[in-house]
Protein backbone atom coordinates (compact mmCIF):
# COMPACT_ATOMS: atom_id res chain seq x y z
CA UNK A 1 0.00 0.00 0.00
CA UNK A 2 1.04 3.47 -0.85
CA UNK A 3 1.86 6.06 1.84
CA UNK A 4 -0.43 9.24 1.47
CA UNK A 5 0.46 12.62 1.98
CA UNK A 6 -2.77 12.10 4.70
CA UNK A 7 -1.01 9.58 6.81
CA UNK A 8 2.16 10.68 7.01
CA UNK A 9 1.78 12.69 10.36
CA UNK A 10 0.17 9.64 12.28
CA UNK A 11 2.97 6.90 10.48
CA UNK A 12 5.61 9.74 11.65
CA UNK A 13 3.90 9.59 15.34
CA UNK A 14 3.97 5.65 15.52
CA UNK A 15 7.85 5.69 14.59
CA UNK A 16 7.80 8.21 17.76
CA UNK A 17 5.74 6.27 19.64
CA UNK A 18 7.82 2.73 18.93
CA UNK A 19 11.05 3.83 18.96
CA UNK A 20 10.28 5.33 22.63
CA UNK A 21 8.33 2.27 23.66
CA UNK A 22 11.11 -0.04 22.59
CA UNK A 23 13.53 0.40 25.80
CA UNK A 24 16.91 0.90 23.66
CA UNK A 25 16.46 4.22 22.53
CA UNK A 26 16.76 7.53 24.61
CA UNK A 27 15.50 10.29 22.91
CA UNK A 28 17.11 13.80 23.47
CA UNK A 29 14.85 16.09 22.49
CA UNK A 30 11.70 14.52 23.02
CA UNK A 31 8.84 12.47 20.74
CA UNK A 32 7.54 15.33 18.93
CA UNK A 33 11.04 16.10 17.79
CA UNK A 34 11.78 12.75 16.38
CA UNK A 35 8.17 12.21 14.78
CA UNK A 36 8.92 16.12 12.80
CA UNK A 37 12.22 14.58 11.57
CA UNK A 38 10.30 10.96 10.29
CA UNK A 39 7.57 13.85 8.59
CA UNK A 40 9.95 15.39 6.30
CA UNK A 41 11.79 12.59 5.39
CA UNK A 42 8.15 10.87 4.62
CA UNK A 43 7.24 14.09 2.59
CA UNK A 44 10.14 14.16 0.52
CA UNK A 45 9.31 10.37 -0.60
CA UNK A 46 5.72 11.05 -1.51
CA UNK A 47 6.65 14.40 -3.38
CA UNK A 48 9.59 12.57 -5.06
CA UNK A 49 6.67 9.73 -6.60
CA UNK A 50 4.04 12.43 -6.97
CA UNK A 51 6.84 14.25 -9.48
CA UNK A 52 7.22 11.35 -11.15
CA UNK A 53 3.56 10.12 -11.26
CA UNK A 54 2.82 13.48 -12.84
CA UNK A 55 5.69 13.23 -15.37
CA UNK A 56 4.17 9.73 -16.13
CA UNK A 57 1.09 11.32 -17.08
CA UNK A 58 2.58 14.68 -19.51
CA UNK A 59 4.38 11.36 -20.93
CA UNK A 60 1.01 9.65 -21.23
CA UNK A 61 -1.38 12.80 -22.60
CA UNK A 62 1.48 13.70 -25.16
CA UNK A 63 1.15 10.75 -26.76
CA UNK A 64 -2.38 10.02 -26.25
CA UNK A 65 -3.28 9.59 -30.08
CA UNK A 66 -0.62 6.68 -30.66
CA UNK A 67 -2.00 5.22 -27.18
CA UNK A 68 -5.35 4.99 -28.80
CA UNK A 69 -4.37 4.15 -32.08
CA UNK A 70 -2.34 0.93 -30.72
CA UNK A 71 -5.28 -0.09 -28.14
CA UNK A 72 -2.40 -0.11 -25.58
CA UNK A 73 -3.41 -0.64 -21.57
CA UNK A 74 -3.29 2.34 -20.22
CA UNK A 75 -2.67 1.81 -16.80
CA UNK A 76 0.00 -0.64 -17.94
CA UNK A 77 1.67 1.64 -20.44
CA UNK A 78 1.12 4.41 -17.04
CA UNK A 79 3.19 1.70 -14.75
CA UNK A 80 5.85 0.43 -17.52
CA UNK A 81 6.86 4.24 -18.17
CA UNK A 82 6.49 4.85 -14.07
CA UNK A 83 9.37 2.00 -13.64
CA UNK A 84 11.35 3.12 -16.19
CA UNK A 85 12.01 7.16 -14.69
CA UNK A 86 11.67 5.66 -11.39
CA UNK A 87 15.29 5.72 -10.91
CA UNK A 88 15.91 8.60 -12.10
CA UNK A 89 13.17 10.37 -9.69
CA UNK A 90 14.95 8.19 -6.97
CA UNK A 91 11.56 6.08 -6.03
CA UNK A 92 12.02 2.94 -4.99
CA UNK A 93 8.82 0.89 -6.06
CA UNK A 94 9.03 -2.53 -4.70
CA UNK A 95 7.16 -1.39 -1.01
CA UNK A 96 9.27 -3.69 0.82
CA UNK A 97 12.58 -2.42 -0.38
CA UNK A 98 11.21 1.46 -0.45
CA UNK A 99 10.40 0.68 3.27
CA UNK A 100 13.46 -0.57 4.48
CA UNK A 101 15.06 2.46 3.12
CA UNK A 102 12.89 4.75 4.29
CA UNK A 103 13.94 3.10 7.13
CA UNK A 104 17.60 4.13 6.94
CA UNK A 105 16.63 7.69 5.90
CA UNK A 106 14.98 8.09 9.19
CA UNK A 107 17.68 6.21 11.54
CA UNK A 108 20.71 8.32 9.63
CA UNK A 109 18.60 11.80 10.13
CA UNK A 110 17.66 11.07 13.94
CA UNK A 111 20.92 9.90 14.75
CA UNK A 112 22.66 13.17 12.31
CA UNK A 113 20.20 15.84 14.70
CA UNK A 114 21.06 14.22 17.82
CA UNK A 115 17.41 13.38 18.45
CA UNK A 116 18.11 9.67 19.35
CA UNK A 117 20.80 7.73 21.66
CA UNK A 118 21.07 4.04 21.76
CA UNK A 119 23.85 0.69 22.40
CA UNK A 120 22.14 -1.15 19.92
CA UNK A 121 22.59 -2.38 16.63
CA UNK A 122 21.70 0.42 14.01
CA UNK A 123 19.78 -2.73 12.51
CA UNK A 124 17.41 -3.34 15.66
CA UNK A 125 16.44 0.35 15.02
CA UNK A 126 16.04 -0.02 11.68
CA UNK A 127 13.82 -2.77 11.95
CA UNK A 128 12.04 -0.76 14.95
CA UNK A 129 11.42 1.99 12.54
CA UNK A 130 10.52 -0.52 9.58
CA UNK A 131 7.92 -2.16 11.53
CA UNK A 132 5.97 1.55 12.62
CA UNK A 133 5.63 1.56 9.16
CA UNK A 134 4.45 -1.46 7.53
CA UNK A 135 2.07 -2.04 11.06
CA UNK A 136 0.38 1.32 10.73
CA UNK A 137 0.11 0.91 6.90
CA UNK A 138 -1.53 -2.64 7.61
CA UNK A 139 -3.82 -1.68 10.28
CA UNK A 140 -4.62 1.75 8.32
CA UNK A 141 -6.73 -0.35 5.80
CA UNK A 142 -8.26 -2.26 8.57
CA UNK A 143 -9.14 1.52 10.17
CA UNK A 144 -10.55 2.50 6.51
CA UNK A 145 -12.39 -0.24 6.42
CA UNK A 146 -13.92 0.21 10.28
CA UNK A 147 -14.40 3.97 9.58
CA UNK A 148 -16.65 3.33 6.54
CA UNK A 149 -18.78 0.73 8.62
CA UNK A 150 -19.43 3.69 10.73
CA UNK A 151 -20.02 6.08 8.67
CA UNK A 152 -22.95 4.11 7.18
CA UNK A 153 -24.73 3.38 10.42
CA UNK A 154 -25.35 6.92 10.47
CA UNK A 155 -29.17 8.01 9.97
CA UNK A 156 -27.54 10.85 7.73
CA UNK A 157 -25.93 10.29 4.36
CA UNK A 158 -22.07 11.46 3.77
CA UNK A 159 -21.38 11.64 0.37
CA UNK A 160 -17.58 10.63 -0.40
CA UNK A 161 -15.54 13.45 -1.28
CA UNK A 162 -17.76 15.97 0.46
CA UNK A 163 -15.89 18.25 3.19
CA UNK A 164 -18.29 17.35 5.39
CA UNK A 165 -17.46 13.36 4.53
CA UNK A 166 -13.61 14.12 4.74
CA UNK A 167 -13.98 15.87 8.39
CA UNK A 168 -16.28 12.74 10.22
CA UNK A 169 -14.07 10.66 8.57
CA UNK A 170 -10.50 12.62 9.64
CA UNK A 171 -12.33 12.91 13.42
CA UNK A 172 -13.08 8.77 13.08
CA UNK A 173 -9.85 8.12 12.15
CA UNK A 174 -8.18 10.01 14.89
CA UNK A 175 -10.08 7.99 17.24
CA UNK A 176 -9.73 4.98 16.29
CA UNK A 177 -5.95 5.77 15.74
CA UNK A 178 -6.09 7.01 19.93
CA UNK A 179 -7.48 4.07 21.22
CA UNK A 180 -4.83 2.00 19.10
CA UNK A 181 -2.15 3.85 21.19
CA UNK A 182 -0.91 5.18 17.44
CA UNK A 183 -1.69 8.60 17.55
Amino acid sequence: MKISLKTIPHIANKIAIDLNKSGVVTMTKGLENVAKEAEKILVHDVKQEMALEEKVHEICEENEEEIEFNLVDERQLFFMIKKKLAPEFGVLLNYEERYSDLSHKILDELYEEDLIHFDVTENRIKNIIYNAITSFITEASELDTIIMDKIRTYKKRYIPGTDEFDILYEKLYKEELSKRGME
